[in-house]
């Protein structure tokens, strides 16, 4: 059985390899800054793109993307916020997306879905 963290860890890599295949450069994964956690920030042509990935192997009580509270987006603005001032970046153009990743943990093509502006705070 594996572990929660290498549960996120699989999920996370495919939405890495989405996103690289769509077109996205990623730039950093896992980002932390205090209670913050920033799953995949990633760059297209004038726009840093900060991800929430979220991930199911069922949907029988929902969708992966149904999950995420007002609480976790407000820790993913200040976790962006953070990123953006560490590197100097302060007025870039973002965006907040999610990724929705459906399978098995065994699973190399999950269904994979990709929320562009998901939220906005």
């Amino acid at each position: 059985m594996k572990s929660t963290v290498e549960k996120g860890k699989w999920a996370e890599d495919h939405a890495c390899r989405f996103l690289e295949d769509s077109g996205y450069r990623v730039l950093d994964r896992n980002y932390r800054f205090m209670k913050a956690e920033v799953d995949i920030v990633a760059f297209i042509p004038n726009e840093i793109v900060f991800v929430e990935v979220r991930s199911l192997q069922k949907t029988l009580f929902g969708r992966p993307e149904e999950t995420i509270s007002d609480k976790k987006k407000q820790l993913l603005y200040e976790g962006a916020e953070a990123w953006l001032y560490e590197r100097k970046m302060d007025g870039a153009r973002i965006r907040f997306d999610v990724i929705s990743v459906i399978g098995d943990y065994n699973d190399e093509n999950p269904e994979i879905d990709h929320f562009k502006n998901a939220f906005w705070l």
